[in-house]
């Protein structure tokens, strides 16, 4: 009995394996225990009992063995006259433990029907096994039947099919299941009150798997791993970190107890490091880098799934940023990035609402001072957020396509409203000028949509002008180009904004079916004092508007902000000019009053 203590299972040892066999006189005892306590049913139990491969024994209310059966006997390697009147809380340390000692007891008195545990004992030569024992009422009178099965074998192998669970079969390292196993742990239990998290992706990845294969693209994953594991063990990067494959070529690093972002941005650059080398895979020779997203943050109120996605979007940046870096999580810019998504994700709706209103800036004739059209600059109108400018959703509207539906929006009403001051004002008619984004060109059929509009709103097609980006039309072929024509052939103007920022390419001007050139603000910024900083810049305007009226095109000056810039602008030959020093965008009623004047 000596012999049996708690101890580390490191390998099996069957219930089978004799130690010492038990005496006719051992054997003679236990069948007198049993029979007085069954009575008129002792030889036949008797036998059924002590042959048994299980190992069993008969406790006592009191908590004493009764009898012991050969199996126990022999599993612990002694006689079952010296396992008899044993407190069975001295068997297999049972009662070295609160919880089991108080659960035994809760049998023996009929309170409880079942003590079950798993324990690690040791036998006298030194084997170790796992032992299922169980305590389970056996008679009214408070008796117990007390069982001992080896488990070593199921055991194993449960733990080597858990392993093959757990581990990703390319790398052999933990996969994504055993990682999030980890990491719930670790943000319940951090020593530190701290996490981080280094979550990679191989730069570059499916070029080399398309072309080298699958299996050099597997053995590869395989080599980057290593080298991962080797780079958290070595120089500042410290050890201990759980590295894991979480998918494809997507790994990730647990510092379990961080001591702050200094070590995970350490971390991170030594996992870069590590990769710089080539690597030699099937006699091939090949370079990889990783972008790594790196998150640091107090394991208090933090989850896995947000901890995750803190990650996911670092990752992101970072190959946002170029790859090949790291890049630290940054609550800030992640709240911009938030508010983009909420924005975004509500445009279609908003339109629908009618939460978009439109202002209109004046487009004035730089020769009289006169009102020759207006720009009609969108406006949202959100509930949360206030007034916000196009600056703020247009390129989220191009990003995920809203910009058709809002763009044949802004037209319609654009059209609408150039109608309605034509119809209440006298003189010459102001023309309306709408911006153009590219994926309307491309995602809807723009001709069909101005057409409608034109009709419905009853304005003539020589009172609209659409703006079209330089970069969006300079060297435009196929159906880009065929719209263009087809708006032209209609009477619609059709003006390029932003002139100058973009290509620039001036051979394109006698091909495209352009009536005026928008010239960006930067041309005549230096034009603010009557002798500019830069003579260059008046020679390139001056250059330009040349230019495009000797091909029937009209200038207007975008960004004009003093008298200085409307009177060099004029001597120049610029046609309109636009910009604060006439008027910043208004609402309709104020073109009204403007008309009326």
């Amino acid at each position: 009995m000596n012999g049996i203590r708690s101890g580390q299972k490191d390998g099996t040892q069957s219930s089978a394996t004799a130690h010492k066999l038990i005496t006719d006189s051992d054997y003679a005892d236990c069948a007198a225990s049993f029979t007085e306590l069954v009575p008129g049913q002792g030889a036949d139990f008797h036998g059924a009992f002590h042959t048994a491969q299980f190992a069993m024994a008969v406790v006592s209310r009191s908590g004493r063995i009764v009898a012991a059966n050969r199996a126990l006997a022999t599993l612990f390697d002694t006689s079952s006259h010296q396992l008899t009147h044993l407190p069975v809380t001295d068997l297999a340390g049972l009662g070295q433990t609160p919880r089991i000692r108080t659960a035994c007891q809760a049998v023996l008195r009929g309170e409880s029907e079942q003590m079950h545990c798993t324990r690690r004992l040791k036998l006298a030569d030194g084997q170790l096994f796992w032992a299922e024992i169980t305590l389970r009422p056996l008679r009214r009178d408070g008796s117990a039947l007390l069982s001992v099965t080896d488990v070593s074998e199921r055991r194993d192998l449960r733990e080597r099919l858990r392993h093959l669970q757990m581990h990703d079969p390319v790398t052999k390292l933990p996969n994504r299941t055993l990682f999030f196993e980890r990491l719930a742990t670790a943000l319940a239990d951090s020593a530190t009150g701290r996490i981080g998290l280094c979550y990679l992706d191989i730069d570059g990845f499916k070029a080399i798997n398309d072309t080298f294969g699958h299996r050099v693209g597997d053995q590869l994953l395989d080599a980057v791993g290593r080298r991962l594991v080797r780079s958290t063990t070595t120089g500042t990067a410290g050890g201990g970190h759980l590295v894991a494959r979480l998918g494809g070529d997507e790994f990730a690093v647990l510092v379990e107890a961080s001591s702050g972002p200094t070590q995970l941005t350490e971390l991170a650059a030594a996992l870069q490091a590590g990769l710089d080398r080539s690597f030699e895979v099937a006699g091939e020779r090949l370079d990889v880098s990783a972008s790594i997203g790196v998150v640091e943050r107090s394991a208090v109120g933090a989850n896995a799934t947000e901890l995750m996605q803190a990650a996911d979007t670092t990752l992101y940046w970072a190959k946002a940023d170029g790859r090949a870096r790291w890049t630290l999580f940054d609550s800030e810019r992640n709240a911009h990035r938030m508010t983009r998504q909420a924005l975004s994700s509500t445009l279609r709706p908003a339109v629908e609402r009618g939460e978009f209103t439109l202002e209109f800036q004046p487009i004035v004739g730089l020769a009289d001072d006169s009102l020759r059209g207006v720009e009609a600059l969108v406006r949202w109108r959100h509930p949360q957020l206030g007034t916000l400018g196009p600056g703020q959703f247009i390129p989220l509207a191009e990003e995920n396509g809203s910009i058709v539906q809002l763009g044949r929006w802004v037209l319609a009403e654009s059209c609408r409203q150039a109608r309605r001051w034509q119809l209440e004002h006298s003189g010459d008619p102001l023309f309306v000028s709408v911006n153009v984004a590219v994926r309307q060109v491309w995602d809807s059929d723009l001709v069909a949509d101005v057409a409608t509009a034109l009709r419905e709103s009853g304005l003539p097609a020589g009172l609209l002008q659409l703006e079209l980006t330089e970069s969006a039309v300079m060297g435009t072929g196929g159906r880009p180009l065929q719209t263009l024509r087809a708006l032209s052939s209609m009477g619609v103007r059709i003006a390029i904004d932003d002139f100058g920022t973009g290509y620039s390419n001036l051979a394109y001007l006698s091909r495209l079916p352009v009536r005026t050139l928008k010239l960006d603000g930067t041309f005549v910024s230096g034009f603010r004092v009557s002798s500019p900083r830069n003579p260059a810049d008046e020679t390139i305007v001056s250059s330009l508007v040349d230019l495009a009226h000797k091909l029937g095109i009209t200038v207007t000056a975008e960004c004009v902000e003093g008298q200085a810039q409307a009177d060099r602008l004029r001597r120049i030959g610029c046609d309109t000019g636009q910009g604060w020093h006439y008027s910043k965008p208004v609402p309709a009623d104020r073109i009204s009053a403007l008309l009326g004047a």
